[in-house]
């Protein structure tokens, strides 16, 4: 088996540089989701949409009292899908590091090994 070498740095910075525009992707647009749902459910301002949004989308919990069904309809499937964009985005921002690891230690391994 033939060992690859380690990609060059500037390949491992443009892997970084894609995950960081998809990570962001995702929370722009996680953002604005919960941000127009805050607007139209809870009949709030795009401030206060925002600022809701933002706290449901880092964790912090909800700002704003659901007082409608179809408000604590809209803050249920939005809290438990910003769980999981929250997971998303960080998976996807560490994968590059976490691939350029694994072959460090792949290399590593085999080197040690004395193979090739």
């Amino acid at each position: 088996m033939r060992l690859k070498k380690l990609p060059h740095k500037r390949y491992f910075i443009n892997q970084l540089q894609k995950a960081s525009i998809i990570t962001l992707s995702i929370v722009i647009f996680s953002l604005a989701l919960g941000m127009f749902g805050y607007m139209y459910f809870f009949d709030l301002s795009w401030a206060d949409g925002l600022y809701n949004a933002s706290m449901i989308l880092t964790g912090m919990g909800p700002v704003a009292e659901a007082k409608s069904l179809g408000a604590k309809l809209f803050g249920s499937f939005y809290a438990l899908y910003s769980g999981v964009a929250f997971l998303t985005s960080i998976s996807v921002m560490m994968t590059p590091i976490y691939q350029r690891y694994l072959h460090k230690i792949h290399i590593k391994m085999y080197e040690e090994n004395g193979q090739e």
